[in-house]
């Protein structure tokens, strides 16, 4: 039996060159997934959105009302820690909540309210907002819980309309009711950093405001936090209990125990972003906040970006934040987004099931392999 030497410089099955020396892709699987890298990519993506999607396209010439403005940028990013702690239940633990919009509303109330009454330290306020959305998913928890499929669904959904309604006509006199809460006060971050004014020595066209300083921080934060809970044997475990609950109980795991945990991590992503929302807006709009239909829009966006993916709700929140504010802006289209919304949505669930990222793995993955990586 004869030996065969490859080529020099040609790709093994393994994906290592004739020599031994592992190709370009290999290289990059070995570190692609390592939280440094995943944290240094988020800030990348952070410090580059502003340019790409608005500075970018005003310089080609693109009309102004195709393209995407700075404020929208920021409040894409708050969307998308709402979402990434939403997949935590949905796509990792597989539980299907219709009332999250009670920990993104409550913490919006609860940071507006202690603005106005305590301090106006956006530090505080997110403290304050997140501890509200922790404890309120953690009573809410420990009662929907104890149902699970549909029935955990209902549960939450009929919460979420009580505390909407509560907001809106008991506690009126301190909510304001349908009017929202418009007085909020927003100080200084740390005391000093105007949120509005521009961050010295750093181009516009990158960072504008300390606003976006301060939610491409909180973005980053929650992208880390996300794959550390999500590679951690914490992780592990909602997986499995995702799979098949029964042979997780099976095995002696407390199910009920971790989904808890689970919803109650879940509520504190909702929490951040919540606090976020009134602090840039400066205004609790009750109709944004604690509808039902935020929870709705919620679900949207996490299937849109890729069911149980980190990167996944990023782009679910830009592409939904583009549709619900530029395209229902366009003249002739806008009336009809919702629509097109629809629309959209229908093509990625049927060309690309697991959602854009899994768009993007199935591009990388063939990139990969023509650079001489597998597919394990």
């Amino acid at each position: 039996m004869s030996d065969e030497v490859q080529p020099s410089g040609e790709t093994s099955e393994s994906g290592e060159v004739a020599d031994g020396t592992p190709s370009l892709y290999e290289r990059w699987r070995a570190v692609r997934d390592r939280e440094l890298t995943i944290a240094v990519l988020t800030l990348v993506g952070v410090l580059l959105a502003p340019f790409v999607l608005v500075t970018l396209p005003e310089q080609l010439g693109i009309p102004r009302g195709y393209v995407w403005y700075r404020s929208l940028v920021t409040l894409t990013l708050i969307w998308a820690i709402f979402a990434i702690g939403y997949d935590l239940i949905l796509g990792f633990t597989g539980l299907l909540s219709f009332g999250h919009a009670m920990f993104w509303g409550t913490a919006a109330y609860a940071a507006g309210i202690f603005s106005a009454n305590v301090t106006g330290s956006p530090i505080a306020m997110i403290l304050v907002g997140t501890t509200t959305a922790v404890l309120l998913a953690w009573v809410i928890g420990w009662i929907s819980l104890r149902r699970g499929g549909i029935y955990f669904a209902i549960l939450t959904l009929a919460f979420g309309q009580m505390i909407y309604y509560i907001a809106l006509s008991p506690l009126g006199w301190l909510t304001g009711g349908e009017n929202g809460f418009n007085a909020v006060e927003v100080d200084p971050l740390l005391g000093f950093l105007d949120l509005g004014a521009g961050v010295a020595l750093v181009p516009d066209a990158i960072i504008e405001t300390w606003m976006y300083v301060l939610v491409g921080a909180a973005t980053v934060l929650a992208v880390v936090v996300g794959n550390r809970i999500l590679n951690s044997p914490y992780g592990a475990v909602l997986r499995a209990i995702r799979e098949n609950e029964q042979r997780a109980e099976f095995v002696g795991l407390n199910v009920w125990r971790y989904k808890l945990m689970a919803f109650v991590l879940s509520g504190a992503f909702a929490g951040v972003a919540g606090s976020l929302y009134v602090i840039q807006r400066s205004f609790v709009p009750i109709e944004n906040t604690l509808n039902w239909t935020v929870s709705g829009d919620i679900v949207v966006i996490t299937v849109l970006g890729g069911v149980g993916s980190l990167f996944g709700p990023i782009f679910g929140a830009g592409l939904y934040m583009y549709v619900a504010n530029i395209v229902s802006g366009m003249e002739a289209i806008g009336p009809f987004w919702h629509l097109i919304l629809g629309l959209v949505f229908i093509a990625v669930v049927v060309l690309m099931p697991n959602g854009i990222w899994g768009g993007v793995e199935w591009v990388r993955d063939r990139v990969g392999r023509s650079l001489g990586g597998d597919d394990r």
